[in-house]
């Protein structure tokens, strides 16, 4: 025999329960059995929901610093209720980040070196702490750093309010029901109140009473619609507990549960594929850079003196030109090539790529604008020997490359294309997601011609994304100046003004490329001026030079130190750059299409440097002519256009569960892993 209160111990509610005395048979009890389980069920999704969705039922919240799988900080506002801890990027509740479900979680002090408080949340057997969807039935949350998914662990800004933290975990932790109950209690009895869209104030010695040491200023109380708790019932119930019932069959039409066994203790996400195991894909091989060209500080490798024989083929050209004109589609002589491709050129720019390792997972905003700078920076002492252009690309070509990251045993790929050719527009796709940053980009070449002096404008911006925090630099070049063509010494230069801006942080920075003026001393070369600013603000000051020493003054401290130098040391200890051997390259890589013109050119045979040049763009012509007259666009294999934005975008990128997250695979349209 059953008595009322076993009974209500296994259905969960003591409505319909059969006495001892009853005359229901075994069937019917049984059935009225399941009935209350399933309404208990119900029952307690609904009271959870009720607290999860409506805005006012609120233990506590402010922000908390989260330790996140790659050891970095991030400061998120972290909103406890009975039974669940909700996590978001903004206090405005908008960009939900992930629940955590507290029935199963202990809590535990941390010590920590730093200044705060730290505590720990985790999962005891190291099982999953997150729900599956978010409060508004989100599936995947807002982009932040990867976190763990057995625990947490937080810190807070000072010790009371981390003990705060941790007495009102505690009470959600070990009485999440009786919470619940009591908050829906107190806001049924006062349901006028709510109507009106007031919230109760609790005196602070009530708080304090209740384990709150002064943290809360105040608790709302929730307006009930039942209707709108319910529009996804199963959003927070206990999936890992549905299970088909074959034994019994109601033959009055008793509905059967549709519920089955599943695990749900991974957190779905789409920017993961499954791949499917039977692909073929095959990691591209990449070895060492065997031989490297730089050029010494200052202007004596940016100057050359023409020959006689090249002064002739100069005068040569400048017939075909104007002053003003765009020389993007005038044939260049070889012998001012520096002989790899534009595309292998703005590979330059990540020798230093540790710089942004280090910014990724700093906390300050202005360190973090100011590692952006340095790496910036670092991206233009890398010059050849005397004054030389890379080749131009053709359309469809490709460059790719690594840097092995010795400190965070990481890797940053780097591929790019010639997406177009009239006019010519190289895109490039950047990333090193174990360290958590990415780069992407176009560059649209343009050259004009003023007489004695000829500019290369390099048009196009370049956006820098720190995947962890959401944010993106933007910034653009500056352009080449090349002078003493007719007369004098040729001699190359940088020029411009350029933006780094962070629309997110407020920070941005502003550098200026000098020329050399006309009565300027050997000073005056490769001047650079910059200042980072908070909005309208100068925090600090740069000045120096762009291939040596530059320096910063702190407009706070009135402090000048040097910002960057690219000394012999610096250059030896730089990452290691790996490139494709030439055997595993395809048939439009750099390095594989304008070998011969390379060979050639290094072995300063003009001619057949010339010959070979001239036979890949007549061939570019030709398939030019061909798609003319068939009416064919040019399809980039590697990268697509926005047709809103405009910009090109790498299509290729794939991540899939069943790869480690700590690297990144690029596939090209082949299906062999980049």
């Amino acid at each position: 025999f059953l008595f009322q209160s076993e009974t209500k111990l296994y259905n969960g509610s003591d409505k319909d329960v059969p006495t001892s005395g009853g005359k229901l048979t075994k069937k019917e009890s049984l059935k009225v059995q399941k009935k209350n389980y399933r309404e208990e069920k119900k029952r307690a999704t609904k009271e959870l929901l009720s607290t999860i969705t409506d805005p006012s039922v609120i233990v506590m919240a402010d922000w908390l610093k989260i330790r996140g799988t790659l050891k970095s900080w991030t400061k998120l506002w972290c909103v406890l209720k009975p039974g669940v801890l909700l996590i978001y990027k903004t206090n405005k509740n908008g960009q939900w980040v992930g629940t955590v479900l507290l029935n199963a979680c202990e809590l535990i002090e941390r010590p920590s070196k730093k200044d705060g408080f730290c505590f720990k949340l985790f999962h005891p057997l190291e099982q999953s702490i997150w729900a599956v969807k978010g409060p508004k039935g989100e599936a995947v949350g807002s982009i932040t750093q990867p976190l763990p998914s057995s625990h947490l662990i937080f810190r807070a800004a000072s010790e009371s309010d981390g003990r705060c933290w941790m007495d009102a975990l505690e009470l959600a932790l070990k009485c999440s029901g009786l919470l619940k109950r009591t908050m829906i209690q107190y806001s049924r009895e006062h349901s006028l109140l709510a109507n009106k869209g007031k919230c109760q104030y609790r005196p602070r010695s009530d708080r304090k009473a209740a384990g709150f040491h002064g943290f809360i200023d105040y608790i709302f109380f929730p307006r009930f619609n039942d209707s709108d708790h319910l529009k996804d019932p199963d959003l927070y119930s206990d999936k890992s507990d549905r299970e088909q019932d074959h034994e019994e069959s109601d033959a009055e039409g008793l509905e059967k549960s549709d519920e089955s066994d599943s695990d749900t203790s991974e957190r779905q996400d789409d920017s993961y594929i499954d791949l499917d195991p039977n692909e073929n894909l095959q990691e591209t091989p990449y070895m060492e850079q065997s031989h490297e060209e730089l050029g010494e500080a200052g202007e004596a490798s940016q100057t050359e003196t023409v020959s006689e024989e090249n002064k002739s083929l100069i005068w040569t050209l400048l017939k075909q030109v104007r002053p003003g004109m765009d020389l993007s589609k005038v044939v260049l002589p070889t012998f001012i090539l520096e002989p790899r491709s534009f595309l292998d050129k703005l590979s330059d720019y990540y020798y230093h790529a540790d710089f942004l390792s280090e910014a990724a997972v700093e906390e300050n905003a202005f360190d973090r604008m100011k590692k952006v700078v340095k790496w910036y920076i670092s991206g233009f002492y890398k010059k050849p020997k005397g004054l030389k252009k890379p080749y131009n690309p053709i359309i469809g070509e490709t460059y790719r490359c690594m840097w092995l990251h010795q400190r965070t045993n990481s890797k940053t790929f780097y591929i790019a294309e010639q997406v177009s050719h009239h006019p010519p527009v190289s895109a490039f796709y950047v990333s090193n997601r174990k360290d958590g940053f990415c780069v992407s980009g176009s560059i649209l070449a343009k050259s004009k011609f003023y007489g004695n002096s000829l500019s290369a404008i390099l048009d196009g911006e370049a956006r820098l994304t720190f995947l962890n925090r959401g944010e993106d630099y933007v910034m653009n070049m500056p352009y080449a100046h090349c002078k003493g063509i007719l007369y004098g010494t040729m001699t190359l230069e940088l020029g411009g003004q350029i933006t780094i801006t962070c629309e997110k942080t407020g920070y941005s920075a502003q550098l200026e490329f000098k020329l050399r003026p006309f009565l300027g001393s050997s000073d005056c070369v490769n001047q650079i001026l910059g200042k980072i600013k908070l909005g309208k603000e100068v925090l600090a000051t740069l000045e120096g030079h762009w291939d040596s020493e530059i320096f910063i003054n702190d407009k706070k401290t009135g402090t000048m130190e040097t910002f960057f130098n690219p000394t012999p040391d610096l250059r030896q200890n730089r990452l290691t750059r790996c490139t494709v051997p030439p055997e595993e390259q395809g048939e439009y890589e750099s390095e594989r299409l304008w070998q011969h013109v390379t060979r050639a050119i290094n072995n300063k045979d003009q001619t057949e440097a010339t010959n070979e040049k001239f036979f890949l763009e007549e061939a570019q012509r030709k398939s030019a002519r061909e798609r003319k007259a068939k009416c064919e666009d040019w399809i980039p294999a590697l990268f697509e256009q926005d047709p809103v934005t405009g910009e090109w975008h790498y299509r290729y990128t794939c991540f899939s569960r069943r790869r480690p997250s700590s690297h990144v695979y690029f596939t090209d349209h082949s299906g062999s892993l980049l």
